[in-house]
């Protein structure tokens, strides 16, 4: 598994951290978030999204149903990837985003690590 991209950004107070990975095998995938919730222990949430050719996993992370995982997958196959995992960690800033907020900001960040 290798870190390709890094980006953060501020939204309304909260703290959005993305993380771009190639990954070959589905067994990477749970040792290395073990490993994020570890190093990100006072982040709020970790979602994420992987595709590893028929294999596919998203996760909100207790973010509403359909506000994260499913915007980070979204870019995920809009951009055709594969072999991939993108997580976005976010330090909750004490605004709530809402719904719409919520889609715009995991997918945006997904979006700016994969250009």
């Amino acid at each position: 598994m290798e870190l390709i991209k890094q980006w953060e950004t501020t939204i309304k107070h909260s703290r959005f951290i993305g993380l771009y990975y190639s990954v070959d095998d589905v067994t990477e995938i749970k040792p290395l978030l073990e490993d994020l919730k570890k190093e990100y222990k006072k982040a709020r949430h970790i979602a994420y999204a992987y595709k590893i050719d028929n294999i596919v996993k998203k996760s909100d992370d207790k973010e509403p149903a359909n506000t994260a995982g499913t915007p980070i997958y979204n870019i995920i196959e809009k951009k055709n990837l594969n072999k991939v995992l993108i997580v976005v960690v976010r330090y909750f800033g004490g605004v709530k985003l809402g719904a719409g907020g919520l889609i715009r900001a995991y997918g945006g960040v997904a979006n700016e690590l994969t250009n």
